[in-house]
């Protein structure tokens, strides 16, 4: 629309009433939106100076010739006199809120700020500039978010980075604390392939996932590897399963869980252990424990499954007496038959399940279990393989 000379006195009008129309509107936003009363001091004072400027921006864009012409970089100015923080305190559905207020202000001033019969056109002019500005205020967030969403990503591959090297608790605590990581227990580690594409893209939809879950998330990628730490998922195992589909194809292994973030380094290592082990399991569940993978880590060379292996499951066994190290020796040898088992050592069969019961019992895997059984025979070949060191 071409600005008519006459519109020269309503803006000299509105020029002389800018300070007094965001005063106004400030005070409306006061009396009518609740949320904007319990505001901090400094933010309700960016949000005056949004106002003010957002007047200022009114004079300037009815003197153009063409309204439409440049109006997003005299809206999008509006914004700048007040910091882009702003825009992670307040969301844009509350900008919108108080852009609304401002011009319901404006526009019921018109009467007073208009000169003589340009009324209509004034109304006219105010109607398409808060178009314009909603739009700007759009950008701003649109902006401010891809801006964010970068950094955040950086920000969770570095406390990664951290976690992975075994940084000092301080580091962690730190850099968590920059995310918003509340720390809710029990804290696990995930590790699967990435799905591809931007690291930001990638762990927004990690995050999406994770607040459907309600459990805390933080995630970085690491070459074709994602990395995903979950907080106050009672079940890890079955939160990276909900989560499964913000990974790539391939295994997902989740390592043990442990009370918080400054003991993950331990849930990481197993978690990565476990990932480069598990194409040795092909039948693996989607996602699996690393604690599960314990003996494909071992044959990868990974000292803490050949540990666990040696001390837990076969020291176990070792400390609770000969026969039953004995027995469940000739259970494995025999194919886990339990009548060859028995004629092998001259006992009865009851005698051979029941001492692959306590078996079961003292190292939490089952002998006539298959899987179980290939656990147990690793740990029996990797206990006589280091003697010395049984427990």
């Amino acid at each position: 629309m071409t600005k008519a000379p006459a519109l020269s006195a309503t803006l000299k009008r509105i020029e002389r009433a800018a300070g007094s129309l965001a005063t106004a509107s400030v005070a409306r936003m006061d009396e009518v939106l609740p949320w904007f009363r319990g505001m901090p001091a400094d933010q309700r004072a960016w949000v005056m100076l949004v106002a003010q400027s957002g007047v200022q921006s009114l004079v300037e864009w009815l003197r153009q010739d063409d309204h439409r012409a440049g109006t997003q970089e005299v809206s999008d100015e509006i914004f700048d006199a007040a910091p882009r923080a702003l825009a992670r305190s307040i969301s844009l559905q509350q900008t919108v809120a108080l852009i609304k207020v401002t011009i319901d202000v404006v526009e019921e001033q018109v009467p007073t700020l208009a000169a003589e019969g340009e009324e209509d056109l004034l109304r006219q002019a105010i109607l398409r500039y808060s178009r314009e500005v909603a739009f700007s205020a759009a950008r701003v967030y649109a902006r401010a978010a891809e801006t964010r969403g970068a950094w955040d990503a950086r920000l969770q591959a570095l406390l990664v980075d951290a976690l992975l090297r075994g940084d000092s608790s301080d580091v962690l605590a730190s850099r968590a604390a920059a995310l918003g990581w509340s720390d809710a227990p029990p804290v696990a580690v995930a590790v699967g392939r990435s799905p591809g594409g931007e690291a930001a893209a990638v762990l927004h939809a990690v995050h999406r996932l994770a607040r459907r879950l309600g459990v805390e998330v933080f995630g970085g990628v690491h070459g074709d590897r994602l990395v995903v730490v979950l907080g106050g998922a009672t079940d890890p195992l079955a939160a990276a399963e909900k989560l499964a589909a913000g990974f790539g194809e391939g295994p997902i292994v989740v390592g043990p869980a442990v009370p918080s973030l400054d003991e993950a380094s331990t849930s990481a290592r197993s978690a990565l252990a476990g990932f480069r082990a598990a194409a040795a399991w092909p039948a693996a569940p989607r996602p699996v424990a690393a604690e599960a993978l314990l003996p494909e880590r071992a044959l990868a060379g990974d000292a803490e499954a050949r540990r666990v292996l040696r001390q837990d499951i076969y020291g176990s066994v070792l400390r609770s007496g000969g026969e039953l190290l004995e027995t469940l020796d000739a259970f494995l040898t025999h194919g886990g038959a339990l009548e060859a088992t028995a004629r092998a050592l001259f006992v009865h069969p009851n005698t051979v399940r029941y001492r692959m019961r306590r078996v079961a019992e003292i190292t939490g895997h089952a002998p006539l279990n298959p899987r179980d059984a290939f656990t147990l025979r690793v740990a029996l070949a990797l206990g006589r393989l280091e003697p010395s060191q049984p427990s």
